[in-house]
């Protein structure tokens, strides 16, 4: 798969402030993660360190990748390695409790659903991608995925992630993603947000 000339690396400690920062923006309007916070704004600072602590969980992996401008960030995880151990998530909960305050413990009920609709089959996870605003339209999406739908391809195996905004399931499709279901949150009639479960097998 072709892709533009961007130049793509893999993130440092040192990245790690300003990626943050970039997927915060990126994920200012977001509906699952407003629903998770609960509210209709998010601040930059109150959102980073959730950023920060998930780009170091999977930094160990080497996939995790930016920019060279780090205006854009994209967290993947490898064949065997997308289910975020308990103890991690005990480890960081001051991080998600900042966030997240009396709603964390409701908000591993969504993790649980999230978990539970995953597939089996091995394949890289696309966690979470995003691009500052101020830097959307230089396609830095598709320098994020492409490379990695390269590297699925040729070891033969699947690719897999949730999109939060149902305008971007088509971008998405541009890639080989295919939507297999949908999951909604929430309790049963308070509208809560729908997620677009997508996978691509390998080509």
């Amino acid at each position: 798969m072709s892709t533009p000339t961007v130049e793509i690396r893999t993130v440092t400690t040192a990245d790690l402030d300003a990626t943050s920062i970039s997927l915060a923006r990126a994920f200012h309007d977001d509906p699952v993660k407003l629903f998770l916070a609960g509210g209709s704004s998010l601040p930059e600072a109150r959102v980073a360190p959730f950023f920060h602590t998930f780009q170091r969980i999977q930094m160990p992996h080497g996939h995790v990748y930016t920019t060279a401008d780090r205006g854009a960030a994209a967290i993947w995880s490898p064949p065997g390695h997308w289910k975020i151990p308990f103890r991690t998530v005990v480890r960081h909960s001051p991080t998600f409790l900042k966030l997240y305050r009396w709603r964390f413990l409701p908000n591993l009920k969504v993790l649980d659903a999230m978990e539970q609709a995953h597939p089996e089959a091995p394949h890289y996870y696309l966690e979470i991608i995003g691009t500052d605003p101020q830097h959307q339209g230089k396609g830095y999406g598709t320098a994020l995925i492409a490379p990695m739908v390269d590297r699925a391809d040729s070891e033969g195996v699947g690719m897999y992630l949730e999109s939060s905004k149902e305008s971007n399931v088509p971008y998405y499709a541009r890639f080989g993603f295919e939507v297999t279901r949908t999951l909604d949150h929430g309790r049963p009639g308070r509208g809560g947000p729908r997620m677009w479960l997508m996978w691509r097998d390998p080509r």
